[in-house]
């Protein structure tokens, strides 16, 4: 698993990820995570600078912002979603949003079957608050059925699979995934306060024993019929455990 580290200039934690992203943040003590999910999706750079507006109104720096929930029209081809990732990235260092090179930002990013955006854009996204208690906030980001350590499209796991079999084979790894990640932040699957589900397959076969046997229905499931940001991705999750969240007119 990759490692933790602090970045101090946000008020969080995070686990190592890609370029593109972080895997999982976590709040340093003193600090607690603010989601605020958007009324629409604002296009890329309308939305930054909205959100560059919220942070300031709330006397937080950019540095603040720790995740973010993207939509998209369409999923991406490889190629494409790297070239994407890289007009992101580019915005998140002029933000201060980078650790010696290491993108600190945890980010899902799907493309709804059904009222899709024009234009890839901010859905929701996290911040970090001053607050003195014992409890600490964390989001671990969305993740797929592929193994980002293996070649793609080769690696993603049942790659093609449909059948009630290979869609259990893909929950399965997700799941996986996601409990590692909780782990690694050293932080409580117990305190889980979401989880979301982005699939347009009928996953339900695999409620009853893969999400039940790992005792993560207390919080529901919020299934999204999205695609996975890449193609050949059928199933991707992000889980959180967060207190503080809001809905916003934009």
């Amino acid at each position: 698993m990759s490692k933790v580290y602090d970045f101090s200039e946000g008020g969080y934690q995070f686990l190592e990820g890609g370029f593109p992203y972080s895997q999982a943040v976590i709040a340093q003590p003193g600090f607690a995570l603010r989601r605020v999910r958007l009324s629409r999706t604002l296009p890329m750079s309308e939305g930054f600078a909205w959100i560059r507006q919220h942070l300031a109104e709330q006397q937080r720096p950019t540095t603040a912002l720790c995740a973010c929930e993207l939509r998209s029209p369409v999923p991406f081809t490889f190629d494409g979603f790297k070239d994407f990732n890289a007009d992101y990235v580019a915005v998140l260092r002029d933000w201060g949003l980078s650790d010696e090179g290491r993108n600190p930002v945890a980010r899902s990013n799907l493309a709804p079957l059904y009222a899709a955006p024009d234009a890839p854009g901010f859905y929701a996204f996290t911040y970090t608050v001053p607050q003195q208690d014992s409890s600490r906030d964390w989001v671990i980001a969305g993740s797929g059925e592929w193994p980002e350590n293996q070649p793609f499209p080769e690696g993603i796991v049942a790659r093609g699979d449909l059948s009630e079999a290979g869609l259990r084979k893909k929950v399965a790894y997700v799941l996986d995934t996601m409990q590692a990640r909780v782990a690694a932040i050293n932080a409580q699957w117990a305190d889980l306060s979401a989880a979301q589900v982005y699939t347009v397959h009928d996953f339900s076969a695999t409620i009853a024993s893969d999400f039940s046997q790992r005792l993560m229905l207390h919080a529901g499931l919020q299934w999204h019929l999205c695609r996975p940001p890449i193609l050949e991705i059928e199933f991707e999750m992000d889980v959180r455990s967060v207190r503080q969240e809001s809905w916003q007119k934009v």
